[in-house]
């Protein structure tokens, strides 16, 4: 198969790409340079289709001073760790370890206080457990930063409704409560389950939540929009959260969509959820940050780790002779679960599967895609029907908790090439 090599030649508005693509796939090129054109920062993207990488592009800047974004760069990518912990526990339910009708307590027996005792695992993955509030679970955002106060919290909590009665984002819960969930079903911390069960076998250049010291040169600098970059600062973001300017400001985005699409919907739930007290002053890029396990809302990836993670989901479960899942497992993991479900957090139905959500491109809904976006616009998704995986790291753009238009863009050149391309060669 030949490939289009693509030199760090510079256009006259100053934007490159590095890497190299399928003939087929030159659309999602053009894509990412007219985002870079538009967007400070830089980004990565990469494209699997039928088990082969067809896309591994990157460029711009990789933080404020200009540096070149380059092939091992990794972007702190929010949510988009919630889509990489989901596919460490269905691997644990292929392997029987416990299954997804097993109560939560059953692994895990101090959770089973304030009323927690009936929440399945299946409630966890499709976001029906009532964890959603951490504003009242915590008296900080700092707290994420200690694994075992987060966990402690979680257990003490008291559901906000009956489990499975409504689906509740669970926008920085979610992460705690399955990596906590694994660790009790095999003794080991999120870490060293990622480097074990999936950066080794597939032989991937970065995926880390929760990074080594010596990585983190790697990661891009977090570049946000002037407004959140003044909620950063700490002289500033306590009297602005005071106001209770934050969750207004650092969820905007969606609070725009919202108000635009007509739905009637109390945002306090929104702030309750995703707006810890302290969010304002709490810098998700920092080194500290990204060296301890948060997985909501720390993974560290580069869109080449990703795009191949979910082209092994794409290909069945299995790509290259490594094997991640059964594909019965695949099939139960990623049945839409959200169907009909009263909403809390979020007003719009995401077709929750277990652990990931539906996918939007511009191409539309494709029925069978499943993945996860993130806060500020990473996202990485698979479509089984297409064998196809699409994947991209960015470094700047608030954006909302589910990518944004970039990522829909990207999405929807991939489809169209993918859609496009004949045969197999």
């Amino acid at each position: 198969m030949t490939y289009l090599q693509l030199p760090r030649v510079f256009d006259r508005r100053g934007v490159s790409l590095d890497g190299q693509l399928h003939p087929h796939f030159t659309g999602v090129a053009s894509a990412l340079k007219s985002q870079l054109r538009s967007y400070a920062g830089g980004a990565a993207v990469c494209v699997y289709h039928r088990g082969q990488c067809v896309v591994d592009l990157w460029g711009g800047a990789k933080n404020r001073a200009g540096s070149a974004w380059t092939r091992d760069t990794m972007a702190p990518s929010f949510s988009t760790g919630k889509g990489v912990a989901s596919t460490l526990l269905h691997m644990m339910v292929d392997r029987g370890l416990l299954d997804y009708e097993d109560r939560v307590a059953q692994h895990w027996p101090e959770f089973a206080q304030a009323g927690k005792e009936t929440i399945t695992v299946r409630h966890v993955l499709a976001h029906e457990a009532g964890l959603y509030h951490i504003r009242q679970m915590i008296d900080h955002a700092d707290r994420m930063l200690d694994w075992d106060h987060m966990i402690r919290a979680l257990e003490r909590a008291k559901p906000l409704h009956v489990p499975g009665e409504r689906t509740g984002y669970h926008g920085l819960t979610f992460g705690f409560l399955v990596g906590e969930i694994l660790r009790r079903v095999t003794g080991k911390h999120l870490p060293q389950l990622i480097r074990e069960e999936l950066a080794e076998p597939l032989g991937l250049d970065g995926m880390y939540i929760g990074a080594p010291e010596e990585e983190l040169d790697r990661a891009a600098e977090l570049i946000w929009p002037m407004r959140g970059r003044l909620l950063q600062d700490r002289r500033i973001g306590p009297a602005v959260e005071k106001a209770s300017a934050v969750a207004g400001t650092l969820l905007s985005p969606l609070r725009t969509f919202i108000r635009l699409s007509g739905i009637g919907f109390d945002f306090g739930s929104i702030v309750d959820a995703l707006a810890p007290r302290g969010i304002s002053a709490f810098d998700f890029g920092s080194r500290e940050t990204l060296r301890v396990v948060i997985p909501s809302g720390n993974g560290l990836f580069t869109a080449r780790s990703l795009a191949r993670m979910y082209a092994a989901l794409a290909g069945g479960g299995e790509i290259d002779g490594v094997r991640l899942l059964s594909q019965g497992t695949l099939m139960r993991a990623t049945k839409v679960q959200s169907n009909g479900k009263r909403r809390a957090v979020l007003p719009f139905d995401l077709r929750w599967r277990l652990g990931y959500h539906g996918i939007g491109t511009t191409r539309g809904f494709p029925p069978q895609a499943f993945g996860h976006f993130g806060y500020g616009g990473s996202g990485a998704w698979a479509d089984p029907s297409r064998e196809l995986a699409v994947a991209m790291v960015v470094n700047s753009g608030m954006g909302t908790p589910f990518g944004d238009i970039r990522t829909a863009r990207i999405s929807g050149a991939a489809l169209a090439s993918a859609d496009r391309r004949p045969g197999t060669a």
